[in-house]
């Protein structure tokens, strides 16, 4: 315990210099911290191939070595995205509200951070990063606790992360790092009252459930990510296709991947062959309730637990429904309140999905995928929150920040 609470204090004593630093001062920052991943590319791709290594060694799955692996590709999109972070509006003292009262009381509510946030993940090194640099530029101190899989990125990038605060004249307790490979410390971490303000889980089930589970501290995360994509008869099927195949095997491993396709029982039975086929054609297993097994003998039979499975693998489940409100009903029943997607062409259908089902996302005519807050415009996230307070969706500036409610009077007292 002592050595979370000791480095939560040092993030606290960093706070009031977060709070007085201007927005270029953060922007730089994040900027050089930015410039210093590029600079060392080379020493970050030959630390993350010696995780990888030693992840294969160890037996991890092929969906967590996804999520480890860099490539220079890989390696740039963190770059741009620390860079897009410096370039968002800062919203720290944005007024979200304004009003007075016939007294004569003048209230506004601002934007102010949420303190010190306590972000727990596993093999992603690029949440290093943009957990980082969304906290510095929130206002925020953050407890950085990877996992021990990818200890070695994760120390060459808060190496980076450091350079930028140094540069900025930043105090370095600002972004820290707790060491990897004790689950004890991850349980000081949860029980830190008073010194973490929030928790934000970024990993498998296992994680979250335990963080959920054990936490004594406010946490914003999500459990599980059961999306859905429901084809409606009015559907262009060439469109459908395209979305389909994109939100199950763009990336497969991702939190915003089709689990389960519904297909409106009213759809011409060429659509519902093609978008099977083209599921299995592409690598995916497909496990589907009666009426689809009827349009392939690839399709295997679906067991009741696979419509409340996230594969995270080249799996999809696929059923028949009565129309947008059958999808509507199975998508209560399984969903994940995650991400999910319909396709049609009737705006009618459209408008009463978006309406209705209960999710952080819902989206019409594209895929799954785009459940990513780089994709909604944020630069980065830390996660995806499914919860029903504070924050909901991707979990970025906004939603690392809180408001408190400033009142100005002229000596007014209340009768």
């Amino acid at each position: 315990m002592t050595m979370v609470h000791d480095l939560a204090r040092a993030a606290r004593a960093a706070l009031p210099a977060l709070a007085a630093a201007s927005t270029a001062q953060k922007s730089l920052a994040i900027s050089t911290a930015a410039a210093a991943i590029r600079a060392h590319s080379g020493e970050l791709l030959a630390a993350n191939a010696a995780d990888v290594a030693a992840g294969e060694a160890a037996g991890l799955s092929a969906a967590l070595i996804d999520r480890l692996a860099l490539d220079g590709g890989r390696v740039e999109g963190i770059a741009a995205g620390l860079e897009t972070v410096a370039g968002l509006p800062d919203p720290v003292g944005t007024v979200i509200a304004r009003w007075s009262r016939p007294n004569g009381l003048e209230f506004s509510r601002v934007r102010v951070p949420l303190g010190v946030i306590g972000i727990i993940y596993e093999s992603r090194p690029g949440v290093t990063a943009d957990a980082a640099a969304l906290c510095l530029m929130a206002g925020n101190a953050c407890l950085l606790r990877g996992g021990s899989e990818a200890a070695r990125s994760n120390a060459l990038l808060l190496d980076c992360m450091a350079q930028g605060l140094s540069a900025a004249g930043l105090p370095a307790a600002a972004v820290q790092m707790v060491p990897a490979g004790n689950r004890a410390l991850v349980g000081d971490m949860l029980a830190a009252q008073g010194l973490i303000d929030v928790i934000i889980p970024r990993g498998g089930k296992g994680l979250v459930a335990r963080v959920q589970a054990e936490a004594k501290v406010p946490v914003l995360a999500h459990l599980d990510g059961i999306n859905h994509v429901y084809v409606d008869a009015s559907a262009d099927a060439d469109m459908a296709l395209a979305v389909v195949i994109n939100s199950k095997l763009r990336r497969t491993a991702v939190c915003g991947a089709m689990e389960t396709l519904l297909i409106d029982a009213a759809a011409p039975d060429g659509l519902k062959r093609r978008l099977v086929a083209a599921l299995l054609d592409g690598g995916c297993a497909v496990r589907g309730c009666a009426a689809i097994q009827a349009l392939d003998a690839r399709v295997a039979p679906a067991s009741p637990e696979d419509w409340d499975t996230e594969y995270l693998d080249a799996i999809a489940s696929v059923a028949q429904v009565a129309g947008v409100d059958g999808a509507i009903a199975h998508i209560a029943a399984h969903g994940s309140q995650h991400t999910e997607s319909v396709v049609a062409r009737d705006q009618a259908v459209a408008t009463r999905f978006l309406a209705r089902v209960d999710a952080a996302i819902v989206l019409h005519n594209a895929s799954t995928q785009f459940a990513d807050g780089g994709e909604f415009g944020f630069g980065a996230e830390i996660g995806i929150a499914t919860g029903r307070l504070h924050a909901r969706g991707p979990v970025a500036l906004d939603e690392l920040t809180i408001f408190k409610t400033i009142v100005r009077g002229t000596g007014q007292v209340r009768p």
